[in-house]
């Protein structure tokens, strides 16, 4: 069978439940039970949030998931005062953060390219962190998709002092927290009635 005659690859589709797990029943959560999250489910979160594109390949994120007594002892005081009490309750918090130093595996993540190691090196960290931020950000989103997958609400905050996050749990430099998320399951009132969206006229064009 020739290019030209070859049938197209037809993707799966999500059904009406997925897409509403996924998308558009999805909210933030701003309550949670007691009841835990396993480790096992926290990896199986990251087994599917493992696989968005970044810039060749470079997989900068990285994830801090607190849950210990003395863990939130550490970063309540470092959140927004509104948001304390929602993460002291949730079972788990990520802390979401870009390595700046992600160039270190790129002999094993971009092994097609020699050299783009250490062309990345020569540029310091400063010169990494756009690319480790742009990157680390699109990974998040799939975080969040990844943990509604696995029948976990997601409380994602950008209330909280990231100067002092990054210092207290990634001292040395190397880090930058850029998102912090409570995860776990929805307790009584966990939802704020839905904000509209933008209508597509405004948000789309096509050239």
């Amino acid at each position: 069978m020739t290019a030209e005659t070859a049938s197209p690859v037809l993707l799966p589709r999500l059904d009406e439940a997925g897409r509403a797990a996924l998308f558009t029943e999805a909210r933030t959560a701003n309550t949670f039970t007691e009841e835990p999250v396993t480790d096992e489910t926290l990896r199986a979160v990251w087994d599917l949030a493992q696989w968005p594109p970044t810039a060749a390949n470079t997989q900068p994120l990285r994830v801090t998931f607190v849950r210990s007594d003395e863990g939130k002892q550490r970063l309540l005081p470092l959140l927004a005062e509104g948001n304390r009490a929602k993460s002291e309750a949730a079972p788990v918090v990520a802390i979401l953060a870009a390595d700046l130093d992600f160039h270190e595996h790129s002999d094993t993540t971009f092994p097609v390219k020699p050299g783009f190691r250490e062309g990345l090196e020569s540029q310091g960290r400063e010169g990494r962190e756009p690319m480790a931020r742009f990157n680390a950000s699109l990974q998040i989103g799939y975080v969040l998709l990844a943990a509604r997958a696995h029948g976990l609400a997601t409380g994602p905050m950008a209330g909280f002092d990231a100067d002092a996050v990054t210092e207290e749990f990634f001292p040395g430099g190397r880090h930058r927290a850029l998102l912090v998320v409570n995860l776990g399951h929805p307790g009584p009132d966990a939802w704020h009635p839905r904000l509209p969206r933008l209508d597509a006229a405004d948000v789309l064009d096509f050239a």
